[in-house]
């Protein structure tokens, strides 16, 4: 009894004591714990009155580039408008004028014209001026200027017209826009002359070089070779080149 009574007590000890190591692992890791730190450590602490700063972008506004029809402007009163040149002397596009839209056409009207703020000029700058009661596009077209058209073909039957943009010269005064466009018969020349035509087509005509000078390289080959046609086609291009029927093969006029 003594014996197995002592075997008892030998496992219950034994069982008691495995069974407290695990607790005592655990308290050894709560205790190697580091603290966590608290959120005043965390983030820093505003000062009471402190005013926060704020930081404001300014964006410095670019400079506003002339547009082209002002520089074009521009660019016109200086060529048209020098300064010391007496007011009344002036062009149209220097000054400022009330024209009388309900006159009778082609009558004689006067107007009251002023020139312009930033124009410097002599003398009164508040005048009168004649002109002629019509607009632009009706003047005579010695009074303006268009810009001449080397594409269309002028030897055509019928003959062709191009639209040309016209400017009334500075000088004059009209009605309505003083920049048009207006369509005109062709009329260019790059440069070859009638007569020179004419006398190589009479002397070396039975060589092509009539052709040949006109920029007529197939038809001058074609001369060459059968001897002006046998003369029958040597007489014909006297006849073409004479009355103008043959020209340049750029379409040109003769000049």
């Amino acid at each position: 009894m003594d014996l197995l009574s002592l075997r008892v007590k030998w496992t219950v000890l034994t069982f008691l004591t495995l069974s407290s190591i695990p607790c005592l692992h655990t308290a050894t890791n709560e205790n190697n714990i580091a603290p966590t730190s608290t959120s005043s450590e965390q983030y820093t602490t505003v000062k009471a009155g402190a005013s926060p700063q704020v930081q404001i972008n300014v964006t410095t506004p670019k400079s506003i580039e002339p547009s082209s029809e002002d520089q074009i402007s521009s660019r016109n009163q200086n060529e048209f408008c020098p300064d010391g040149v007496e007011c009344h002397k002036l062009g149209a596009e220097c000054i400022e004028c009330n024209l009388n839209t309900n006159c009778q056409y082609g009558n004689k009207e006067t107007a009251q014209c002023t020139v312009k703020s930033e124009i410097n000029c002599t003398g009164k700058k508040t005048f009168n001026l004649q002109y002629e009661c019509k607009y632009c596009y009706q003047l005579d077209p010695s009074l303006y200027t268009c810009n001449s058209s080397s594409t269309c073909t002028v030897v055509t039957a019928p003959s062709q017209t191009f639209i040309a943009k016209c400017q009334v010269k500075s000088e004059v005064i009209c009605l309505g826009k003083r920049q048009f466009h207006k369509s005109l018969p062709c009329n260019w020349t790059s440069g070859y002359k009638w007569s020179t035509a004419l006398l190589l087509s009479v002397t070396l005509g039975g060589f092509g070089v009539d052709r040949f000078y006109l920029g007529l390289w197939r038809e001058g080959i074609g001369k060459l070779f059968s001897f002006g046609g046998l003369g029958v086609w040597t007489l014909v291009d006297v006849i073409l080149i004479a009355i103008g029927y043959v020209g340049p093969s750029d379409g040109s006029l003769y000049i």
